[in-house]
Order: C-alpha cells, then sequence, then structure tokens
C-alpha cells in the first residue's frame, strides 16, 4: 500500500476487463483521466463466465477488507451468452441463471459498503463475420451471435434498472456508430482503441449523471498534491511560477 489513499475504481469481469489495459484501452483512458484522483485496480479474467466470478466473489472483494472500493465497474455476459456446446463444457450460462449470478454479484457488491458505487456493462455486439474469419484450429466451433448477445444485454439491463444499479447498455451504445463493426474491435469480439473511446464516454456519462454523494466524475475529485509550489515550471515573466498538476494537453480527447 503506498499513500496517500485515493478512491478505488475496481473493474470487474471477463477479458473485456482484462484486455481493457490493452490496445488503447477503456481502463487505461480511465487511468490516465483520473491520474492524481483515483486508482483503477484491474481485477480482469480472459474467458471467464458469471459462475466463475462468483466462484472467487469473496476472495476479490472480502467484506472484512480494511478498504472497500468507491466504485466496482463490472461486466460478464459475453461468454455467458456464447451457444452451448454438446459436451455440456464451455462458457456458455442458459439466460435465467446468467441473470440471478449477476444478480447474486451485485448483491454482494451492494453488502460491501453503504458507500460503494456500481455501474454494471451489458453485453456489447460483435462482428459476427469478422469471427468467423478467424476461427481458430484449437478451439470448437464457436457461437457467437448478435441476437445472443442481445438477449444477455437486456437481461443485463433490466436486472439493474430493478435493482437500482446504475448500467451502460454496451449493445446500443457501440452500435451508434456507422461503422462498428469494423472500427469497435479487433477480433470481432474485444474492443479495439475506437470502442474503448465510446465504453469511456458512456462511463463518464453516467459518473457525471448520478446522483451521487461525493460525485465520482473526475472534474470533482480533488487533485493529489495540487498546490503551488516554487519548484513548479518558471512562467515566461521571470518571476512566478506555472501548477501543471491539472493540465490536460496531452489526452487526445478532452473528456467531459
Amino acid at each position: 500500500m503506498v499513500g496517500p489513499v485515493r478512491p478505488q475504481f475496481v473493474l470487474f469481469g471477463s477479458s473485456i476487463v482484462q484486455l481493457s489495459f490493452s490496445n488503447g484501452g477503456w481502463g487505461a483512458i480511465l487511468a490516465d483521466i483520473y491520474a492524481r484522483k483515483a486508482d483503477i485496480l484491474l481485477r480482469g479474467y480472459y474467458g471467464w463466465n458469471s459462475r466463475r466470478a462468483l466462484e472467487v466473489l469473496n476472495q476479490v472483494f472480502p467484506k472484512d477488507a480494511d478498504k472497500q472500493p468507491s466504485l466496482v465497474i463490472v461486466y460478464f455476459g459475453g461468454n455467458d451468452s456464447m451457444g452451448p456446446h454438446s459436451s455440456g463444457l464451455g462458457p456458455h450460462v442458459p439466460l435465467p441463471e446468467y441473470t440471478e449470478n449477476m444478480k447474486k454479484i451485485l448483491i454482494h457488491l451492494q453488502s460491501l459498503s453503504e458507500d460503494i458505487r456500481i455501474l454494471a456493462l451489458s453485453c456489447p455486439p460483435v462482428n459476427e463475420v469478422k469471427i468467423r474469419g478467424n476461427t481458430s484450429t484449437i478451439f470448437s466451433e464457436l457461437v457467437r451471435t448478435n441476437e445472443l448477445c442481445l438477449r444477455y444485454s437486456e437481461a443485463c439491463v433490466k436486472l439493474c434498472q430493478e435493482m437500482g444499479v446504475q448500467v451502460v447498455d454496451l449493445f446500443t451504445a457501440l452500435q451508434k456508430r456507422d461503422d462498428w463493426m469494423n472500427a469497435c474491435f479487433t477480433d470481432g469480439v474485444h474492443l479495439s482503441a475506437e470502442g474503448s473511446k465510446i465504453v469511456v464516454e458512456e462511463i463518464l456519462k453516467v459518473l457525471k449523471e448520478a446522483e451521487w454523494e461525493p460525485c465520482l466524475h473526475w472534474k470533482s475529485i480533488p487533485t493529489e498534491f495540487k498546490e503551488d509550489s516554487p519548484y513548479d515550471l518558471v512562467a515566461a515573466d521571470g518571476k512566478t511560477t506555472l501548477n501543471p498538476s491539472e493540465w490536460t494537453f496531452h489526452r487526445e480527447i478532452q473528456w467531459d
């Protein structure tokens, strides 16, 4: 542990989360936006479904932890929504069980602290053509369709609305871009930098509009060690210094 202690935002989910620091991913973007404001902690697990998440839930989020997260962004559903394999093996989880698993995950997270905030991401769409073109001989046939993704996305959104949990409908959000099938994915499933930008935009919109106290939007969280210092960069007048603690000119996008 290093200090000072900042708010902790935990990203919990499957490969959409694990890879969120790759390829200009949404986790990396959030880490940049919240630099000197909050710590972004990655708990992503490639290939996992909601069943496996439940198995480790108490280990990832122990109820007796000294410090609980300020925010958990949770995503499961893409692997659950894959078509079932004839062997009974694989990541597929029937829709009713997926909904129940997500409910258990959300209830556990809510129980950690009165102050914890939760944001769920629903199942995004996929580029079916690209998935079929990327078929690997090491796997049996992968059944991933937008019909299935939509059903699991709608179930996640409905559950969150019933539980009063904030949710981003990724299935709809990504498709607002006309060229989403080619622009938003690296392999037809996992998010490209362009797809991640949409995810960040939707997350920030929720964090700005949610009636949470304290507000978790990046502009509302104090910047760490932002005091003026004689060691800051010297201004053009040669007599004063410029405090760079909140400069954002380096960002490709000036996030709202």
